[in-house]
């Protein structure tokens, strides 16, 4: 499954200049733990002792685009999407493969020949909503959809699926026979749902779901019962046509709320579960009756963008000074404080430091150094000017930061980055826009600086490499790299075993970081304020509760 794109709205406090000096620019503070935490908190309780009916209500909306293979899908349509479409794979915590047999009743995975082979044996009774059987023709869609033969197809990820050699009709229609060209382990990460094959037609892949649902396309133990365009709710209702365990929740709801005032929606009782996002959200969430707070280890990524397109930044030589120039560890002070929560700065874009063959990638290519920094843009021929911002052919240093949202903590990190780069000579303008806006300047590329966000849906961080550093996609926002580069990229999906493949992985993502593009900045805690008896909701990381299992204690 796709990493899903998300605004960097989380964990507030004051801008902060850093002070100036040279450093390593991976190592975090004296005493900051070696690895982020891995540890899950989210009230795992079996089925039946769920009760029969309630609602669960959260801030949520559906995004302008619907579909989370589309190049423009995001978390939050991948979240809306789940509810009522299939989820035939999912993840332990941990990120071990688990089979939801009500779609997948068996799956044979075998080498012959060098080349794997996947059978999956699907439920008998398994059908889309509008009564079309789900067979080896919706598997055979998903993959021709997403690799990458037909480029009008708007796909987010080939990556995997482009390793495909055939799908097949197996014994009958309702067994789908994968072949691979050589040996893809992270396969679950592609058919964890699938397409309808209506949907897998070019104009329905990119346009259908454009903020529009198509239930009669989805599957599951939900399906839409309000999709409203006007306020941006969604209610979700129990699926007459499921054949599975019954949904244990009469309803499920997202309110569209900006995130500042999903707390007062909480507080007063709206809502059953809210994101705890920086000290002044836990502060007031602590504490309240009736509720309890979940937190755990985090499976987001974030990462400072920069736009290789724009005028000023498309010189390597300026995107080197300003990562030169930003003190992590003062972002994340910022990031962090008042949680109680630390973490080593992130090496990779990749891989978390509590996951196997995690490498930090970027120590090796970058040194927090203002001052080398300055010598850096001296040699450019960017020179200071007298208000001390530097110029170059009569140009002035000057850059955006967008901001997305009206939450302090943004502001107060973009306030952070403005006060680091000053000194060197760079102006920084923030920018707001709203979150509505989010995928859209993301997508069309309208910013100099952007801090934005990954959400891992699965283990295998090594199989987004490509998504991430390719120069021919559209998944990489800053637009670096090249075509020898993207060689390199694309060998480390053949390599078999795992281990091996994160090892070329973290070799290749030091090569692409040396654009200056891409800076990983931090992960940070999953933090939420709970109703007490909710069930299977909280921090997850690798693990999506099945819809069907998520409700309130008896």
């Amino acid at each position: 499954m796709p990493v899903a794109l998300i605004a960097a709205i989380s964990v507030t406090a004051t801008a902060c200049q850093s002070s100036s000096g040279d450093g390593a620019a991976g190592s975090g503070a004296k005493g900051t733990p070696s690895a982020a935490s891995g540890a899950a908190d989210y009230n795992p309780t079996p089925y039946d002792k769920l009760k029969d009916g309630g609602t669960y209500t959260t801030v949520g909306t559906f995004d302008d685009q619907g579909n989370p293979f589309n190049v423009n899908g995001t978390l939050a349509a991948s979240r809306v999407w789940a509810w009522y479409n299939a989820n035939a794979i999912t993840f332990s915590p941990t990120g071990e493969v688990r089979y939801n047999p009500d779609y997948f009743s068996d799956v044979k995975v075998s080498v012959q020949g060098g080349n794997q082979k996947v059978v999956l044996t699907i439920n008998k009774k398994a059908a889309f909503n509008d009564g079309t059987p789900i067979d080896w023709t919706a598997i055979k869609a998903t993959w021709k959809a997403n690799n990458g033969s037909d480029k009008d197809f708007a796909a987010q990820i080939t990556d995997g699926y482009n390793q495909i050699t055939d799908v097949a009709r197996g014994k009958d229609d309702k067994q789908a026979v994968i072949t691979f060209k050589g040996v893809y382990p992270s396969w679950p990460s592609l058919f964890y749902t699938f397409l309808h094959p209506k949907a897998a037609k070019v104009d329905n892949f990119n346009k259908a779901y454009v903020k529009k649902a198509r239930p009669e396309w989805g599957a599951g133990p939900y399906t839409v019962g309000k999709w409203d365009t006007h306020s941006g709710n969604i209610t979700f209702v129990r699926n007459p046509k499921w054949w599975g365990k019954k949904g244990k929740l009469d309803k499920r709801v997202y309110v569209n709320l900006e995130p500042s005032a999903g707390i007062n929606a909480f507080k007063n009782g709206q809502l059953d579960y809210v994101s705890a996002s920086d000290a002044e959200d836990l502060k007031q969430l602590k504490g309240l009756k009736g509720t309890e707070i979940r937190s755990g280890g985090s499976p987001f990524g974030y990462a400072l963008n920069f736009n290789t397109k724009s005028s000023v930044l498309g010189d390597k030589t300026v995107r080197k000074a300003i990562q030169e120039s930003i003190d992590r560890s003062q972002i994340a002070k910022i990031q962090f404080q008042g949680l109680d929560y630390e973490e080593p700065l992130p090496g990779s874009g990749l891989l978390y430091s509590f996951q196997k063959g995690y490498e930090d990638n970027v120590s090796p290519v970058l040194k927090y150094g203002p001052d080398q920094a300055k010598k850096d843009l001296d040699a450019a021929g960017w020179k200071p000017g007298s208000d001390g911002i530097r110029e170059k052919g009569g140009k002035k240093l000057e850059i955006g930061y967008t901001v997305v949202g009206d939450q302090p903590l943004p502001k107060a990190t973009a306030g952070a980055v403005a006060a680091m780069l000053k000194p060197v000579g760079v102006r920084v303008t923030v920018k707001r826009v709203a979150e509505a806006d989010f995928a859209s300047t993301l997508n069309e590329r309208k910013f100099d600086l952007i801090l934005s966000g990954n959400r891992s849906m699965d283990p295998f961080g090594a199989r987004y490499l490509c998504e991430l550093y390719c120069s021919d996609r559209d998944s990489n926002l800053t637009g670096a790299g090249s075509p020898a580069l993207d060689k390199e990229i694309r060998a480390t999906t053949e390599i078999a075993d795992l281990g091996k493949q994160a090892a070329a992985a973290n070799k290749v993502e030091r090569k692409a970081l040396l654009n200056y593009a891409r800076l990983p900045m931090f992960s940070g805690p999953s933090t939420y304020s709970v109703k007490k008896g909710l069930a299977n909701v909280g921090a997850t990381i690798f693990y999506s509760p099945l819809p069907e299992t998520v409700g309130w204690e008896k």
